[in-house]
């Protein structure tokens, strides 16, 4: 059962060295429904959401940010920057080679962070 982004945000990431089954491609896609933005990638395996940020400074800035929560959380996504503006992310439990709960709830996180967007044009 899907789980809204502001109760999965009460939450914190619990360790994984693997046991914990994956999530189903089925069930990955009803979550992402109450996390705007996020996607699937690799076959249902990981998440991704992709931010075009006004600077390159707004990216490392938001990177911090993301970096510190992801200690605290004990929980690490990839962090990828390219052209200097374009960020994103990706997330997927490595012990389980796919999709946990901790993923969401990292995202769901992720998503509450200030971060500096390019303007619409």
């Amino acid at each position: 059962m899907a789980i809204q982004a502001d109760q999965l945000t009460t939450k914190k990431c619990l360790p994984c060295e693997g046991g914990v089954a994956r999530y189903s491609l089925q069930e990955a896609t009803a979550q992402l429904e109450h996390l705007p933005g996020w996607s699937l990638t690799d076959e249902g395996r990981r998440i991704r959401k992709d931010w075009l940020v006004k600077n390159f400074m707004a990216a490392i800035e938001f990177f911090n940010l993301v970096a510190k929560l992801a200690e605290q959380e004990g929980h690490h996504p990839d962090l990828h920057l390219e052209g200097y503006r374009n960020m994103s992310i990706e997330l997927w439990t490595h012990a389980i080679g796919g999709l946990s709960e901790n993923d969401f709830i990292l995202a769901a996180k992720i998503d509450q962070l200030p971060i500096k967007t390019q303007a619409a044009r």
